[in-house]
């Protein structure tokens, strides 16, 4: 049952006692009652006043700036129901089961749904695999990326389940997993038992030297492309739980934390990297904004966070993916990008939306065609705000560029990395709040630019490497045919 369908049923429960003839109301009246009670509250709050989580108190008046615009100041207190409570970000995720998250309803925007069937079929495949802690299925096998229907003559699945064909219109798609797990050398032990015609000739060398493979070179992934399981033709990589927690608190590589910008089905879940994920979401709609200009739309900033892992990324320059990959991505699962970030924007005090109007409709995220206006301040206040609570890793790289831009001294620059350390000296998260530094950054009229930079320096080499990792995972066999379907999708316009 949908989240509208439960609240249409508390909210029809409330008028049963007064009766049909009393109440007048149909079900769309019911529908935009319940639609009130859950999201317009939200939204009226983050209209009519601006929290300060991410702006310090100040003795002095923000500056003013041409491009600012105009922000409510006064503080909200917290609400119960919303999903992201004060101070979740300073604090560091160590949980053992998910009654401990910040809020019953946390991180639930991650859980992308698909029909159960769908998903009782991927989740069959995994079955076939040694057990695992977390799991999302991703690309365009899941969530299409364009019009197109094959007829399931073109399929290039044996013979999938029922279910993957109806979902695929005919079934033309590879499916891709992540699969993470706490141990990847036992896990390759017992997967080799299993499905040895899935390793290239290093599986002959055993679990060790691939596990070594796996987590030390590239992005910490060991994929094995065009595989069967359940007779369906899939893809699938497997990744060290600790290089996935870390990519997406800190953005090492964006690796993994990239593929996880975009909408996915997750299949096993784990409290601590839903944790973790909705910093990492949380940082794509901060990094994202600063490349953005005062006002925007949806689709900008959409398109914006599915770029993010792709600058510096080898198969965007050589030609091995769509032209126009992103584009396509947003316009085809813009709904599910609302559901993705749409609560996560409202917990920012520094953007909102300008077409209030339409978000306030019960059903504006089914509308593909509406693509909603917002605007964003740009006081360096604030802005530095946002710099600072970047990922720590993709941070400093930022840090490293303006130190060679204002030719900051190598002591005095180690004693500002020393300040802006995300722990304590007894290892605890501190608040995370832009100091000087930060506020020049955000200053800066090639901010733009250098957030770009830092993604590719973030992205480009860890990127490479993991291709030329692909060759050896895969055997030059199945590399050679997936680089292949690769180039015949570059080739398309």
């Amino acid at each position: 049952m949908s989240r509208q369908s439960r609240l249409i049923g508390v909210v029809s429960s409330s008028f049963k006692a007064w009766g049909p003839q009393k109440t007048g109301l149909n079900t769309r009246q019911l529908s935009n009652i319940a639609y009130q009670y859950h999201f317009a509250p939200r939204i009226q709050r983050h209209f009519a006043s601006q929290a300060t989580i991410e702006r310090p108190a100040s003795s002095q008046p923000p500056s003013p700036s041409a491009s600012s615009t105009s922000f409510a100041t006064a503080t909200t207190p917290p609400s119960s129901s919303q999903s992201l409570p004060p101070g979740w970000e300073d604090e560091t995720p160590s949980l053992t089961d998910f009654t401990q998250l910040p809020h019953k309803d946390f991180g639930k925007n991650q859980l992308i749904e698909t029909n159960e069937d769908f998903k009782r079929s991927l989740r069959s495949i995994l079955r076939e695999f040694p057990p695992i802690t977390y799991a999302f299925a991703y690309g365009s096998g899941v969530f299409p990326q364009s019009d197109t229907a094959l007829r399931a003559s073109q399929s290039p699945h044996p013979n999938a389940p029922e279910a993957i064909l109806k979902w695929q219109k005919g079934g033309g798609k590879m499916i891709d997993f992540i699969l993470a797990t706490k141990y990847t050398q036992h896990f390759h032990s017992l997967n080799l038992g299993r499905h040895r015609d899935h390793y290239s000739f290093l599986g002959s060398l055993g679990s060790g030297v691939i596990s070594h493979v796996n987590d030390k070179y590239g992005a910490g992934a060991y994929f094995n492309p065009h595989v069967i399981v359940n007779e369906t033709l899939i893809k699938y990589a497997v990744v060290d739980f600790n290089i996935l927690q870390r990519d997406l608190l800190d953005w090492d590589t964006l690796y993994l934390a990239g593929r996880l910008h975009k909408p996915v089905k997750i299949l096993f879940e784990e409290p601590n990297i839903r944790v973790a994920n909705q910093r990492n979401l949380l940082s794509a709609v901060r990094c994202a904004l600063l490349m953005l200009p005062p006002a925007f739309t949806e689709k900008q900033l959409y398109s914006t966070i599915a770029g993010l892992s792709y600058q510096g990324d080898p198969r965007m320059e050589y030609g091995s993916e769509h032209p126009k990959k992103i584009e396509n991505i947003v316009n085809h699962q813009i709904r599910n990008f609302r559901l993705l970030y749409h609560e996560l924007i409202l917990s920012l005090p520094n953007v909102m939306y300008a077409d209030h109007k339409y978000v306030t409709n019960t059903d504006w995220m089914d509308d593909t065609k509406l693509d909603v206006r917002l605007t964003q301040d740009m006081d360096p206040e604030r802005r530095g705000n946002i710099v600072r609570r970047l990922p720590k890793s993709f941070r400093q790289k930022l840090y490293f560029l303006y130190q060679g831009k204002f030719a900051i001294p190598g002591r005095e620059f180690e004693e500002m990395l020393q300040a802006s350390k995300d722990e304590d000296a007894k290892g605890i998260l501190k608040k995370q709040i832009g100091g000087i530094f930060d506020r020049r950054i955000a200053g800066e009229k090639d901010l733009p630019e250098m957030v770009k930079q830092a993604l590719i320096k973030t992205v480009k080499w860890p990127a490479t490497v993991q291709t030329m990792k692909g060759v050896l995972s895969a055997g030059p066999i199945r590399a050679w045919k997936y680089l292949q379907e690769k180039r015949e999708k570059g080739k398309q316009k």
